[in-house]
């Protein structure tokens, strides 16, 4: 028999003062068996993040060919790409051709996503935006993980402050290179 996606319900009160972005959020987001806590919590953070218009989860593995989350306008015309974790190079370049604005978080070492994509052909790889987030952080929210998620997020230079329960956690979301150096 066949493992199911575990759904988790998020109620996300987001302050993003970095961009004026201030939205009760309410979605769910389907957890492969497959998938790492870590690599949820991510993506549930870079949804926040990204919050705009026309923002959604992809359908998964289920649908490789597709973004972890595409933002689309009215048209239905891809506006961003957004992945997530250490993805290959092959899927960053045809992430930055399929859309005007490609875009990386990841949960990994910003070291390890450079020595996976150095020297790889990527489009546009100038503009292509890489994040990482604070290890300890995206580890202490996985361990808090749970089916019905409710907590607060404050976004402010770039610094996440995270209130869950009697809990805040905070960590920085560092911009990640792939100039040598």
């Amino acid at each position: 028999m066949a493992l199911t996606a575990t759904i988790h319900t998020f109620s996300i009160q987001l302050s993003d003062v970095d961009r004026g972005v201030y939205e009760a959020l309410e979605f769910k987001a389907a957890r492969h068996p497959s998938e790492s806590a870590e690599y949820l919590v991510t993506r549930v953070l870079a949804y926040c993040l990204e919050y705009a218009e026309g923002i959604a989860f992809s359908r998964g593995l289920s649908d490789p060919d597709e973004p972890a989350l595409a933002v689309r306008d009215l048209t239905g015309a891809l506006r961003a790409w957004i992945e997530i974790g250490a993805p290959d190079a092959a899927r960053l370049h045809k992430a930055s051709k399929a859309a005007p604005r490609a875009v990386l978080y990841t949960h990994r070492p910003p070291d390890q996503i450079r020595k996976l994509l150095a020297g790889a052909k990527i489009h546009r790889t100038e503009a292509l935006e890489l994040y990482a987030f604070d290890r300890e952080f995206i580890a202490a929210l996985a361990q808090r993980l749970e089916r019905r998620m409710k907590f607060d997020l404050s976004v402010t230079d770039r610094h996440l402050f995270l209130t869950v329960g009697d809990a805040t956690l905070s960590g920085a979301l560092e911009p990640i290179s792939l100039e040598p150096g």
